[in-house]
């Protein structure tokens, strides 16, 4: 097939140095998940930032917090998957749409994947680790930012910046919620947020290798 290459979902600028961090958070998330595996209570470090085994905020601060948590929800993600493809294909960027599916889908499934292997577990039995939650809204926003920053053009140290900031805000946001109504120990949201630091570059070098040898197929 001939014509106009589609713009890469992983901009070239940024491939090196967020492989560098997938494979740092990739041992974080081993290394968090040995450490916790077959824990019920949480570690030092959770105790040190807050005892996360009962709701810890009141209103108005808790239904900022539940706002937060439904869209981390089956409802809730679902809409902002598809306002996220639906942006995409009104650009007129497909493969842009199915990395925005195939993404979100990859960073929540590695995390129930990974939870029954660990085996940690939250106030009556729920496994936690690691917080799928935090690992979708972070990929959401990973991934927007990635596209906004190959759109843009930005470089490697004005894309870096967006794309850490963006993750930085959405995880620091879901994790909050998740600690805040008890539903995760603080390194289930670290857990989480790594997870989709290790899976979406990866899930985005994938798209774009699958999308370009599709491409040059003959027709």
């Amino acid at each position: 097939m001939t014509g106009r290459p589609a713009p890469a979902v992983l901009p070239s600028p940024l491939r090196t140095w967020l492989g560098l961090i997938a494979a740092l958070a990739a041992l974080v998330v081993v290394a968090l998940g040995v450490l916790y595996a077959g824990h019920d209570e949480p570690g030092r470090v959770d105790r040190w930032v807050i005892q996360p085994t009962a709701d810890s905020v009141r209103p108005p601060w808790r239904r900022v917090a539940l706002a937060t948590d439904f869209l981390g929800e089956p409802a809730g993600a679902a809409m902002l998957v598809v306002a996220a493809v639906a942006g995409c294909l009104l650009l007129r960027r497909p493969r842009a749409a199915v990395f925005i599916v195939v993404g979100a889908a990859m960073a929540v499934g590695t995390t129930k994947v990974l939870k029954p292997v660990v085996g940690r577990t939250i106030h009556d039995g729920h496994l936690s680790y690691p917080s799928g939650h935090t690992a979708f809204l972070t990929a959401l926003a990973l991934m927007v930012a990635l596209l906004a920053a190959g759109r843009l053009g930005l470089g490697r140290t004005a894309g870096a910046s967006l794309v850490l900031a963006a993750a930085l805000v959405a995880g620091a946001a879901m994790g909050w919620a998740q600690i805040a109504l008890g539903a995760h120990y603080p390194t289930d949201v670290l857990g989480g947020w790594c997870t989709t630091l290790a899976v979406i570059p990866a899930t985005a070098w994938l798209v774009d290798r699958t999308a370009d040898s599709r491409r040059r197929e003959p027709s």
